[in-house]
């Protein structure tokens, strides 16, 4: 007689094969549960939902679309196709408008701004011209525009003349940041402050600053020289050298200058003021050192 033999191993794995089963429907049934009620706090209808879907899947497929056109030199053709189109309307470069150059030599805005005439005006690059304008030493700032059909409308704004600067072998008008604007002659820059001095070119703006710290000298103040780097030697109108210190120069000046006021130094005897010695000051005539009292007293 056969004996029939039941396999203990075959029943355990049916019976967690049909666990799993049921783990996973009720996992399914879990989250099916879980985004229902996700989709119920929306504030929309199932149609809603349905043509805000469909919207994503038309703007992803037409991103394909167009990184596809990209990738194949669509767009630039079109470009290109639009811009002859333009230029056979009438729409291109032919006239150049400039406005705000009073100082500056106006042909070299014409210069760089006319290298777009007879171009599309679809295809003018704005910025690239504004940069090619930007490289121009009186050049601040520029604005660049279309009008239509023909015409690029130019607006510079003039950096201002401050001072001349002194360097090896020529004589260089620049603006109160010490951007150079252009070489100047010696005749021309008779009347204007002069700086000099290895470094001085840096030191613009701040000597600026220490010269308005006694207003009624500025005026007076012929040459600035910039000495060893660290402080500044003013020549007057009249002749006369103020030796400032390093540390504390605008309160020197102001010293300086109250002096003046009451002594009426400027004009004077004395040649050269040294004032570099906090509240001292060092007088020298053309015959040698002397004194606030002589000096005074010369006056009298």
């Amino acid at each position: 007689m056969a004996k029939v033999t039941r396999s203990v191993t075959g029943v355990r794995r049916s019976a967690a094969t049909r666990n799993r089963h049921q783990k996973t429907r009720a996992a399914r049934k879990r989250t099916v549960t879980l985004f229902d009620r996700i989709m119920a706090l929306l504030p929309f209808t199932d149609e809603q939902l349905h043509k805000i879907f469909l919207f994503l899947i038309m703007v992803a497929a037409l991103a394909a679309a167009w990184l596809v056109a990209s990738l194949a030199g669509v767009p630039q053709m079109a470009q290109a196709r639009m811009a002859v189109a333009a230029s056979n309307a009438g729409f291109e470069v032919h006239k150049v408008k400039v406005t705000g150059v009073e100082r500056m030599n106006e042909l070299k805005v014409y210069e760089r701004a006319l290298a777009e005439r007879n171009r599309p005006m679809p295809l003018v690059d704005l910025q690239a011209v504004r940069a090619r304008l930007l490289d121009l030493s009186w050049v601040q700032d520029a604005r660049v525009s279309r009008q239509l059909p023909d015409t690029l409308i130019v607006d510079i704004v003039e950096r201002k003349e401050h001072a001349v600067l002194a360097k090896p072998g020529r004589l260089m008008l620049i603006d109160a940041q010490g951007h150079e604007l252009e070489p100047v002659s010696r005749a021309d820059a008779r009347d204007k402050l002069l700086i000099e001095g290895p470094g001085a070119q840096k030191q613009v703006a701040a000597l600026d600053d220490l010269l308005n710290a006694a207003p009624a000298l500025k005026p007076k103040v012929a040459e600035a020289e910039w000495v060893g780097n660290r402080r500044w030697n003013l020549t007057f109108k009249s002749g006369q050298v103020l030796a400032l210190p390093e540390e504390r120069a605008p309160a020197a000046l102001v010293r300086f200058a109250t002096l003046d006021g009451r002594h009426r130094l400027l004009g004077g005897r004395a040649t050269a003021i040294d004032m570099r010695v906090a509240d001292q000051a060092y007088f020298r005539c053309s015959n040698g050192p002397c004194n606030l009292g002589q000096l005074v007293k010369t006056e009298e």
